[in-house]
């Protein structure tokens, strides 16, 4: 359930979280329309009082001389210095007619006020997004989110400490990144809630007459007979004619009417709201608020005959239960002036809060999508002792590693190299492969393992979870160390390799030395785990591992692949080594990005310092523009004023590298590449993927360099296979489907789904081509925007539940190459419904369900 709201509650924050940051800005900008307007209108907004204020036939009778029209609706404070102002009858269609300020004491129309038409235009977006009715529908949905995500976010923030109010509202502003970026979402998440709560339920009001009439039953007053519900059935002031054209003129006795809301109101009245009916034989309604009124919205009604004054049905604000006082006071709560000065300025200030979700929420999920970690092709470097535990320089280290990205993997095998320089023989292993007798046979192992989520175990280390650990094994022989890699994001950071390390101590294993942890590729750690590991084999610590040098490879090809698509652009790159570098399928790159020409130019105007000024890099020689162009250009410069060239590239962070699926096999001749243009809300590239698509030059160089990506490689025996992706995860499948296709085997059933057939069928003539020459036993599409309702290939792959049980039966190995959070989260919870849970695992743990997903 926890997966599910979480994967719900991102969703929908990286889509109706933007136009809830507009209604919260046009909301707050709303709040104070009145203070504003009064402010930058007093002529027209403010009156000299007089003796006396006209009665409101006099009112009528100088009102619809000057304006040539009838009136419709009045709203006048009583003895006041303000303005009144009047409403004439609208046009046919319109809810409203034409609106003056008037003198209440003279009957003279006022000066129209500047401002009206902008904050009028505020309420518009605030309420419809300029956009009428689809509009309202857009922001009525939009509100009934923000519903779920506060109790949503309540759920999946909620701490173990929960009771200890350190927890859930306070800040820690030395955090930086992502632990920063998620306490500002969740703390002032907190902070808010019950704001966001207020507003959304009381918008609602406004959105859903089934809501509205829903809070009237449950928690209103029963009618007055006689009065009219405000939104009801009834005849509305001001909206448009009835199909029935009235048979007779309105006819209306103003003193009567006035007479009636005097004896009514009595003499604390303040000010009222006249609404007139359209037509003879119609109510008309008077809401208006005494002197004492607990907040500017306790309305009381009255109900009467317009044509003689005579009383209907009185409402009064003080006789209405509590629930029915809410109702009431509806926009009151809405806008916080229910509470006064103080309640409007909170709610105002949550609402410019709102945009603080969305841009944090963005963050939060481009940083999930980027937490692949660097991996090298070690494995070729470490001579492996044989499968014995003992080899002839005496037993073998056994290393055991679980990864999910290949970089656990990638720490094995660098922590075989420094074992065996030491002299010592070593076996790497997978704990999938691991079995009882492989423990009991050794005398020295270490673990390299990372956590997956929330304390879970990597997927190709379940089967060793389910089936080795927790058994009662005896392993009082054993020596044993823990490297555990994990996110402190989580609460349960490095959850299974503590939980192997537990059990390990528990079985009578002794500890070499203490577990390391390693949060998010720490070097620290990692170097801490080195000095550990030569103190043990007495032998001086390797150097820092490094990684493997980036290549210059040269862009070959760029083709655009969806024009004229609803999406952002695809591209199909190709490019051309000149060193014999080769690969596999399913293994991925790692490009360093390179800032556009045109930024480094932004970023040095106003420095004062020449583009073309030496400076020296890693050793290098360059120009202060060419070394600018690899680091990270920071928005604010002003701790980078005064620098001298050199200082100023030493002071800059370089960038980080971008991880692409490979989407060829080294038989194509070329090393290629399916990359979307990621576009930032201000329209802007994102960084990598602008510099392959636009900003590079077609025969430019690009860095780049090959990680072995060993999970996600062909079986090691022929077997059918299932490859399920979308949008750009067709790279990771289309190498799969060609080095399959150069093996000659045939048994492959592609499922792949994008926005529209016409324009988002990337490499469509070669899978047709493929599908044809029986390359492709079969293919399912999924074009998600083709037809009325959207489908998936998770709803494809539901589709084929016996076709995909035939497979499965005859040995097939399910691939996985796309987003994470939509399209593999839905894979997976299809393939839980059709195979169970036990199913599921049951593939996982044999490595036929394999996953690069991001």
């Amino acid at each position: 359930m926890k997966k599910v709201l979480f994967q719900v509650h991102w969703f929908f924050g990286i889509t109706a979280g933007l136009v809830l940051a507009l209604m919260g800005i046009t909301g707050a900008l709303y709040s104070f329309e009145d203070e504003i307007m009064d402010a930058l209108n007093p002529d027209a907004l403010f009156v000299q009082p007089g003796e006396r204020q006209l009665s409101l036939t006099e009112m009528v009778s100088k009102l619809e001389a000057q304006g040539n029209d009838t009136v419709s609706m009045f709203r006048i404070e009583v003895g006041g210095d303000r303005a009144a102002q009047v409403w004439f009858k609208p046009a046919p269609g319109e809810r409203r007619g034409q609106m003056h300020n008037f003198d209440p004491y003279t009957g003279e129309f006022k000066p129209d006020a500047t401002g009206q038409d902008f904050f009028g235009f505020m309420l518009n977006l605030h309420r419809f997004l300029a956009a009428g009715e689809y509009g309202k529908q857009v922001t009525a949905a939009c509100t009934l989110i923000l519903v779920f995500f506060c109790l949503s976010g309540l759920y999946l923030r909620w701490p173990r400490q929960a009771l200890n109010w350190r927890v859930w509202l306070t800040l820690d502003w030395a955090k930086k990144g992502r632990s920063f970026n998620w306490d500002l979402h969740s703390v002032f998440g907190t902070w808010c809630l019950i704001v966001y709560l207020l507003v959304a339920v009381t918008g609602l009001m406004w959105s859903y007459d089934w809501f509205n009439n829903g809070m009237n039953k449950l928690i209103g007053d029963p009618p007055v007979p006689g009065e009219q519900r405000r939104g009801g059935g009834g005849p509305r002031p001001g909206a448009g004619p009835r199909d029935a054209a009235p048979e007779q003129p309105l006819v209306a006795d103003y003193a009567a009417i006035w007479d009636t809301i005097q004896k009514a109101a009595g003499p604390d009245l303040k000010s009222y709201n006249l609404r007139l009916p359209q037509a003879a034989g119609q109510m008309a309604t008077v809401y208006y608020i005494l002197k004492d009124a607990p907040h500017p919205r306790a309305l009381n009604q009255i109900t009467l005959d317009p044509a003689n004054g005579k009383l209907k049905a009185v409402s009064r604000y003080t006789d209405k239960g509590y629930g029915a006082q809410l109702l009431v006071s509806n926009y009151s709560l809405h806008t916080g002036s229910y509470w006064g000065l103080t309640g409007r300025i909170v709610i105002t200030v949550a609402a410019l809060l709102m945009p603080l979700f969305f841009i944090t929420g963005w963050l939060l999920y481009l940083d999930r999508r980027r937490k692949k970690r660097e991996i090298r092709n070690a494995r070729g470097e470490v001579a492996v002792s044989p499968s014995s535990a003992y080899g002839s320089q005496g037993p073998a280290w056994l290393i055991g590693f679980a990864s999910q990205s290949g970089f656990a993997e990638q720490l094995a095998w660098q922590t075989a190299g420094q074992l065996q320089s030491a002299g010592l023989p070593v076996r790497v292993q997978r704990l999938a492969d691991m079995t009882e007798q492989d423990l009991n046979q050794s005398r020295n192992a270490l673990f390299v393992v990372s956590t997956f989520g929330d304390g879970e175990a990597p997927d190709s280390a379940r089967g060793f979870e389910r089936k080795l650990l927790g058994q009662p094994l005896s392993l009082q022989n054993l020596n044993y160390a823990v490297l555990g890699l994990g996110d402190r994001q989580y609460q349960h950071f490095c959850g299974f390799a503590q939980r192997l390390h537990g059990w390990l101590a528990e079985r009578g294993g002794s500890t070499l030395f203490a577990p390391v942890e390693v949060d998010s590729g720490d070097a620290g750690a990692l170097q801490h785990w080195q000095q550990q590991l030569g103190e043990v084999t007495g032998s001086t610590p390797a150097a820092a591992w490094t990684a493997p040098e980036y290549e210059s490879w040269v862009l070959a090809q760029r083709d655009w692949l969806n024009p004229d698509s609803a999406g952002s652009k695809v591209f199909l790159l190709g490019l051309i080594s000149a060193n014999d570098t080769s690969w596999e399928a399913g293994d991925l790159v790692e490009v360093l990005p390179r800032n556009p020409a045109f930024a480094v130019e932004q970023f040095l105007a106003g420095l004062g310092i020449d583009a073309d000024t030496q400076v020296t890099v890693d050793g290098l020689n360059e120009s202060l523009a060419q070394a600018l162009g690899s680091r990270q250009l920071p928005a604010n410069r002003s701790h980078l004023v005064g620098l001298h060239a050199q200082a100023l590239v030493d002071a800059l962070v370089p960038l980080a590298m971008r991880e692409y699926s490979i989407a060829s096999i080294p038989q194509d001749g070329s090393l290629q590449l399916i990359v979307r243009q990621e576009l930032h809300p201000d329209g802007s590239l994102g960084l990598g993927s602008g510099w392959l698509t636009e900003h590079a030059s077609l025969g430019g160089a690009i860095s780049l360099r090959v990680r072995r990506n060993s999970s996600f490689h062909l079986p090691s025996e022929p077997a059918p296979m299932i490859l399920i992706g979308n949008g750009t995860g067709l790279a990771g499948l289309r190498s799969l489907l060609k080095a399959r296709i150069a093996q000659g085997e045939q048994r492959n059933w592609l499922l792949f789904g994008e926005r529209n057939a016409a324009h988002d069928f990337h490499c469509g003539n070669e899978l047709q081509a493929w599908l044809a020459s029986g390359d492709l036993a079969r293919m399912d599409l999924a074009f998600s925007r083709d037809q009325a309702q959207k489908i998936y290939v998770q709803d494809r792959l539901r589709e084929a539940a016996d076709e995909l049980h035939r497979w499965l039966a005859d040995g097939a190995v399910i691939y996985i190459c796309g987003s994470l959070e939509g399209m593999a989260a839905g894979v997976d919870a299809v393939l839980v419904e059709l195979l169970g849970e036990k199913g599921v695992e049951r593939l996982i743990e044999q490595g036929r369900y394999r996953r690069d997903v991001y």
